[in-house]
């Protein structure tokens, strides 16, 4: 029976250790990291939009046909509100953002001027609202609004 007691005492003495788990608490960390954050296409869109029509020398955005049919939308009644979107086009990733925009500059302005204030205040509007890096903002400008020119407006259909 000695042996027996021995032979139990050696096991007790040769047990594992119990092991300790790591617990962590609920809610532990920064609530601001829990969960993910996804930015439409049209968000940033828009955002540019507003950016870009701040700045001064900027009469328009969109091609000519874009802008006449958006002035037919525009005077339809119960139609949409004037697109702020016109003439901006934005491919969005997770952390990144690419703009393309098309405007309309006023006559005697440097486009050059126009262009690069363009660029700073929309990606300092997108990265500000948004937290995207935007990574390149390409501006067509399709077209120079002459001091004479009327504007494009279609005729009226109802007098």
């Amino acid at each position: 029976m000695t042996d027996t007691t021995e032979q139990n005492r050696g096991t007790e003495a040769e047990a594992p250790t119990p092991r300790r788990t790591q617990v962590t608490k609920r809610g532990a960390g920064d609530p601001g990291a829990r969960g993910r954050t996804t930015i439409a296409d049209g968000v940033v869109e828009k955002i540019a939009g507003m950016a870009t029509r701040d700045v001064d020398g900027v009469h328009a955005m969109g091609s000519g046909l874009s802008r006449t049919f958006g002035a037919v939308r525009d005077r339809v009644p119960g139609g949409t509100t004037k697109s702020v979107t016109r003439g901006v086009k934005a491919e969005v990733g997770e952390v990144q953002a690419a703009l393309d925009l098309e405007i309309v500059v006023e006559y005697g302005v440097s486009i050059a001027d126009v262009t690069r204030d363009v660029r700073e205040n929309v990606i300092t509007a997108v990265e500000r609202m948004t937290g995207l890096e935007v990574v390149e903002v390409n501006i067509a400008v399709s077209d120079v609004k002459l001091p004479e020119e009327e504007e494009e407006e279609p005729e009226r259909r109802i007098q």
